[in-house]
């Protein structure tokens, strides 16, 4: 079966109904049934509870206080690097960025315009850049960190579709990810480090909410329209530093990065990645 013809029933499916029945089933506080869904997908997805900070299953509350775990001190080590991977899950697609298209699956680009939000000015800043694009399954750790320090220019909430961002999915829809719903986090650079840069937290079907460190849960609320914050006149700036975490997914999903050219240079992205390939937060990414 062709990838377009495997992803044709989610044109038809009600993924915005599906995405909030998710979200207050995952937000709910059942007691005992609670505990008993969470051991059942431990055993179905693998998950590695050994690493949790919290190991005992019984004292997550909701569906939602596992799914965003946090782990124990020191089960992520930083690497020596300039940029470290911000997340654990599997690399979808890296590359540089051309004419302002990214690389989503073979026959399918989308622009860095599209995927900010229709920001010209903002995509601009990425031509001849990098890109990295970073699948988290079911099983993977659901909390995102910075791969460098940064300063918070601004956040977007661009609406949009909810399809799934599985593998499948983003060879059988078009320019998925610059149509889901997204969050578009943008990044100043700090003492000389990278940047600027983006990282785009993108929504799916039945990812319930994502939030961000300053800001708490972006969505809901679900308006419909683009919303934008601008932290540039903050009194004191949102700073970050490298392995902090800077946002979360209630269920999981995908993370777009994007990083300029640097003189007349692209990022050197780790010589062991490969579309495909497991990563774990605080991995060497790029230099």
């Amino acid at each position: 079966m062709s990838d377009r013809l495997a992803v044709l029933p989610q044109y038809l499916l009600p993924k915005l109904a599906l995405t909030r029945l998710a979200g207050r089933l995952a937000g709910a506080q059942a007691g005992g049934l609670t505990t008993a869904v969470i051991r059942w997908f431990v055993r179905r997805y693998g998950v590695n509870m050994a690493e949790a900070a919290e190991p005992d299953l019984s004292r997550y509350l909701s569906f939602n206080d596992f799914f965003t775990r946090a782990l124990k001190p020191g089960a992520r080590p930083l690497a020596r690097a300039r940029l470290i991977c911000p997340v654990d899950g599997a690399i979808s697609q890296f590359g540089a960025i051309e004419r302002d298209q990214i690389f989503q699956a073979k026959g399918h680009h989308y622009s860095t315009r599209a995927l900010v939000g229709g920001d010209a000015e903002l995509g601009g800043e990425f031509e001849g850049g990098s890109f990295a694009t970073l699948y988290l399954s079911p099983r993977d750790y659901h909390r995102i960190h910075m791969p460098c320090a940064g300063r918070l220019r601004r956040m977007i909430h661009v609406p949009g579709e909810l399809f799934s961002v599985n593998p499948t999915t983003a060879r059988g829809v078009p320019g998925l990810f610059a149509r889901n719903e997204r969050v578009v986090c943008v990044f100043d650079a700090v003492d000389g480090g990278p940047g600027p840069f983006v990282m785009v937290l993108v929504g799916a079907t039945i990812v319930g909410s994502m939030a961000t460190a300053w800001h708490g849960i972006v969505n809901p609320p679900r308006p419909g329209t683009l919303r934008d914050w601008d932290y540039r006149g903050e009194a004191e700036p949102i700073v970050l530093r490298q392995g902090e975490e800077m946002g979360r997914f209630l269920l999981g999903s995908t993370v777009v990065m994007l990083f300029p050219k640097t003189g007349r240079k692209a990022l050197r992205f780790d010589p062991k990645w490969a579309p495909g390939g497991a990563i774990r937060m605080g991995e060497k990414m790029a230099d």
